[in-house]
């Protein structure tokens, strides 16, 4: 089996997309926002985990062509092969939803930023500055765009006396 890193987002779309009987990537259930469905698109197009095809149902278009009208994107089956489905996307079962493998890079300072906010008792914006040598500012916006907007995560804060506000993950 050919090995590719997935980002979380780009193996939440492709499963969706292996998932359903017609292998389409629309409608993207993912709660991504902006212009991230596209980048993510993007990416897996380039890669040739997901091709364009002509879009029956105008609420799934992906872009518009001059020549061939409108254009929606589909999983290939190199797609199906990353993910592990081994059975030929026509015979995979509508009902049975495809395997979402998560191939993360070990070792990443989000990585540990997830680690001390899952921690017994959080962490202080302070402590997560000393222990990965960031700003205060790139672990706030670590936390609100990575973890919250990308990930979906759910942070939670509250005001300890003799320690300050204590961020962790629920």
């Amino acid at each position: 089996m050919t090995q590719i890193q997935l980002s979380d987002a780009q193996a939440v779309i492709l499963s969706a997309a292996c998932a359903r009987e017609n292998a389409m990537v629309f409608p993207v259930t993912a709660s991504l926002k902006g212009g991230a469905v596209g980048n993510v698109c993007k990416s897996l197009l380039k890669r040739g985990l997901i091709e364009e095809v002509t879009a029956t149902d105008h609420n799934t278009v992906w872009r518009h062509d001059e020549e061939r009208g409108p254009i929606t994107l589909r999983a290939t089956k190199l797609a199906y092969s990353i993910l592990g489905i081994t059975e030929d996307p026509e015979d995979q079962p509508a009902a049975e939803p495809a395997p979402a493998p998560v191939r993360r890079r070990s070792g990443t300072k989000q990585e540990a930023l997830i680690a001390m906010l899952r921690a017994e008792g959080g962490a202080t914006i302070d402590e997560i500055v000393e222990a990965l040598g960031w700003r205060s500012h790139t672990v706030r916006g670590a936390m609100a765009g990575a973890l919250k907007k990308k990930l979906g995560l759910t942070i939670t804060s509250e005001k300890v006396e003799g320690r300050g506000r204590v961020y962790a993950l629920k």
